[in-house]
């Protein structure tokens, strides 16, 4: 149904999490007062129940076998109404808190905030949610963002809020891990009113994570987050 706030969900093999996930994001905007909404789980090749899961729990689902968090995103954005004006993304494992949801959303509900980023820095350190080579990755990302593009953000947090309009003059290309920091380089760069805040972050519910949960995944998103940097950093014209 066409709604003027979408959710996309990127999910690879995650029946596990999805379930709990998608009842508290229900509850959450509930208490937000968000009754129209476009919540879809974009399957990005699941082989478990991820599909069925998310169906069974209301959300609209996206089939996209081209493995990829970025890709995931995109395949979610192309299959949006045209009357969709804000956009929210957040990963299937729980690990975002959906009681944030609200102060995410109000800024770019109210026109304030074209990006609004959620920041897990505070939350992770206290929750242990973050691994060490993730809080370390975290770090150097950042501190390069603000060394060649003067972008003083804190974090890469996948749970982020921006207007339709602002998204489409970004161009998103990334297929892959380079997705969020491709997003923040760019809304830097447009000059978008981007607004960092403070969310909860969690160990994720069940499953194993795709990046953090083991070392190929860790090294081949530093990797592509390192090369994004350096492609947009000495590429000005990108």
């Amino acid at each position: 149904m066409p709604s003027p706030i979408a959710f996309i969900i990127p999910a690879l093999n995650e029946e596990a999490a999805l379930a709990p996930m998608l009842d508290g994001l229900r509850v959450a905007l509930d208490a937000a007062a968000c009754a129209d909404v476009d919540i879809v789980v974009v399957d990005n090749g699941s082989r478990d129940a991820t599909a069925d899961v998310a169906r069974k729990h209301g959300a609209r689902v996206i089939s996209e076998s081209r493995r990829g968090y970025g890709q995931a995103c995109l395949a979610g954005i192309g299959a949006l109404s045209r009357v969709t004006q804000i956009i929210v993304f957040l990963d299937a494992d729980g690990s975002d808190d959906p009681e944030d949801l609200l102060q995410l959303l109000a800024p770019a509900r109210d026109d304030k905030a074209d990006l609004v980023l959620g920041s897990r820095i505070a939350a992770a350190k206290s929750s242990g949610a973050f691994t060490p080579q993730q809080a370390f990755g975290n770090w150097l990302a950042t501190r390069l963002m603000r060394l060649l593009f003067g972008a003083r953000y804190t974090d890469l947090g996948p749970f982020r809020v921006i207007r339709r309009e602002a998204l489409e003059r970004l161009h998103m290309r990334d297929t892959n891990f380079g997705w969020t920091i491709e997003m923040q380089i760019k809304a830097h760069r447009a000059g978008l009113r981007i607004l960092e805040l403070p969310v909860n972050y969690r160990k994720r519910i069940a499953g194993e994570s795709k990046i953090s949960g083991n070392l190929v995944g860790t090294v081949r998103a530093g990797w592509k987050i390192l090369w994004t940097i350096a492609k947009y950093g000495f590429s000005p014209g990108r």
